[in-house]
């Protein structure tokens, strides 16, 4: 057991895995958190304002704890690795760290977060958690863009002006859109867009002004997305954070 337990560790602390082995602690993070804060929500409203049997009732508990903590997981994931490709390609940035390997870019970590936000929470049926997730975030999102709003007020000066042409609205006179149609357009695809921008800029606020993110939030992110990136030995990668 020993050989096997040190062969394991040489694999963990081998610099050469490192970027996929942070997306696996990402994902075992975002499922642990998740767990954690859905369960005992999930126990107190369901006790409290759902009919059925106890087993009915526990059954439901564990499907929005398993569902919160699959789609953190999932979006960990997703997003740690999209910030590896992105690096790779080096799309936006051409820049490099000392040890010469590409650099992150600016706007990797936003654009990393709309994937995420889209594959995991902004397609198919919403359920109630997602819906939960993605709002939460999204308030976070308008707190810290106020704050932010807020502290760069006096670097701000004259305003803005907004002009218009006379000839009046975007589409014109002319315009033969349906508002059927557009109406339509706009239910199907307005969720993804809210969801995906709402963890695109929740991500982006998170790496570059930390300080304007909500505290629970702040701590539940660098719990799942920072710590990610660190660990000693086999023990502090999957079974304990440190």
């Amino acid at each position: 057991m020993d050989g096997l337990k040190d062969a394991v560790d040489r694999i963990i602390l081998d610099p050469k895995y490192a970027d996929l082995l942070a997306v696996v602690k990402a994902a075992r993070n975002g499922a642990v958190y998740g767990a954690k804060i859905r369960f005992p929500h999930a126990l107190v409203m369901v006790f409290l304002f759902r009919s059925g049997t106890v087993r009915e009732r526990l059954r439901l508990v564990l499907k929005a704890t398993r569902q919160h903590a699959r789609n953190l997981a999932k979006f960990a994931a997703i997003y740690k690795f999209s910030l590896i490709v992105l690096r790779q390609l080096s799309l936006f940035n051409d820049r490099t760290t000392p040890g010469g390997k590409p650099d992150e870019a600016r706007y990797d970590t936003f654009i990393a977060g709309l994937i995420g936000g889209y594959y995991v929470f902004g397609r198919g049926i919403q359920s109630s958690v997602n819906q939960q997730i993605v709002i939460y975030v999204f308030a976070r999102v308008v707190l810290a863009l106020a704050k932010l709003a807020v502290m760069k007020m006096p670097a701000l000066s004259g305003g803005m002006s907004r002009t218009t042409s006379a000839g009046g609205s975007a589409g014109g006179a002319g315009s033969t859109a349906n508002p059927l149609d557009l109406g339509t357009a706009i239910t199907k695809h307005s969720w993804p867009v809210f969801a995906s921008l709402s963890w695109a800029f929740v991500m982006y606020i998170f790496r570059w002004h930390p300080d304007a993110v909500q505290p629970s939030l702040r701590s539940s992110m660098k719990y799942i997305y920072v710590n990610a990136d660190y660990w000693d030995s086999f023990k502090n990668f999957l079974i304990y954070n440190k």
